[in-house]
């Protein structure tokens, strides 16, 4: 898969002094970035690994502009044009630092604030970015340790399509869930109102695994399998009350290339939530058909289709099923 190309129309990094149960400071760059390879490289870099991880939540402003203000500002920055990006910028940071304070255990770093396009979406990316300490090898062949952006390790960051928020879109908004405490101040932060339909996301769920089917062209048999391994996953957790990981449902799933799958249900486009209980009564077109007609209602198991017991023929446009009980057996005959 092409990734898309990335064309940075603003961009800018401040800093948020914090460790865990201290206060939050924050210092603020005076003006934007100019947008040279190396920092092209770094945008690129974290919009993959964004793209990529799992466990996100999605949402939409809370209405409540006094108590979660970033919808202010974005419109005054996006819509009216009465603050430019610098001012944005500086807004938000003085709004983290506020939900910082109130979070112990949320902790500092490099706040990169950039507005992006890649084609498809124009969106504001709010990451903080820590340090860690590795090593590299000099011209001497020397051992030295460096300090680099530690990309790999992201645990707080979010995405605002601007574009879907104005076309009145359901939800505009994500995050990476990580942490409980960390994640929840960094959701308010961004204002966003996350409440999550079971059910929606259940079928959401099912549609990735559908696609993902239809993607890898499975055979019948893997498709069978992938779906019945899901099945018993989901519904062990729906009935217990549960929250998934989605990781754990790759794994569960398709334990040979958990990777590919997770791949597939990280897609933007299907903006699909973590830790939801699945919804028991969405998950059954994983393992049954059900279909009517003004005249006829049919369910049946997909594994049926491999048993010989239905039969489609797509030739004709029609289905033969066979091992009629008797008691069905004798109202056909009797009518």
């Amino acid at each position: 898969m092409t990734e898309p190309l990335n064309t940075i129309r603003n961009l800018v990094v401040h800093h948020l002094h914090k460790d865990a149960h201290g206060p939050a400071t924050v210092s603020l760059r005076a003006g934007e970035l100019a947008v040279s390879a190396s920092a092209q490289r770094l945008v690129d870099r974290l919009c993959k690994h964004y793209a990529e991880r799992l466990g996100k939540g999605y949402g939409r402003f809370e209405d409540d502009e006094d108590n979660f203000p970033m919808p202010r500002f974005v419109r005054q920055h996006v819509q009216e044009g009465s603050i430019d990006f610098i001012s944005l910028a500086q807004l938000m940071m003085q709004h983290l630092q506020t939900r910082a304070e109130q979070e112990q255990l949320a902790s500092g770093g490099h706040v990169l604030i950039a507005r992006v396009d890649n084609g498809s979406a124009d969106f504001l990316l709010v990451a903080i970015i820590t340090e860690a300490i590795g090593t590299t090898m000099t011209e001497d062949l020397d051992i030295i340790e460096t300090v680099h952006l530690d990309l790999a390790n992201l645990r707080v960051a979010g995405r605002i399509d601007l574009a879907a928020w104005q076309r009145g879109a359901e939800r505009y908004i994500s995050f990476l869930k990580g942490r409980g405490e960390v994640a929840n101040y960094f959701k308010l932060f961004l204002g966003c109102n996350d409440v999550v339909v079971a059910l929606r996301e259940t079928q959401k769920l099912v549609q990735g695994l559908e696609q993902f089917a239809e993607r890898q062209q499975l055979e019948p048999s893997q498709r069978d399998q992938l779906f019945e391994r899901a099945h018993v996953f989901l519904d062990e957790l729906g009935d217990e009350g549960l929250p998934l990981s989605l990781d754990q449902v790759a794994s569960k799933a398709w334990p040979d290339a958990p990777q590919q799958l997770r791949h597939q249900l990280a897609d933007q486009e299907l903006a699909l939530s973590s830790g939801f209980v699945p919804d028991r009564r969405a998950i059954k077109p994983l393992v049954r058909f059900k279909a009517n007609a003004p005249q006829w209602k049919l369910e049946f198991d997909r594994s049926s289709l491999r048993s010989g017991a239905v039969i489609y023929d797509k030739h004709s446009d029609t289905l033969v099923l066979s091992n009629i009980p008797e008691h069905l057996k004798r109202e056909l005959l009797a009518d």
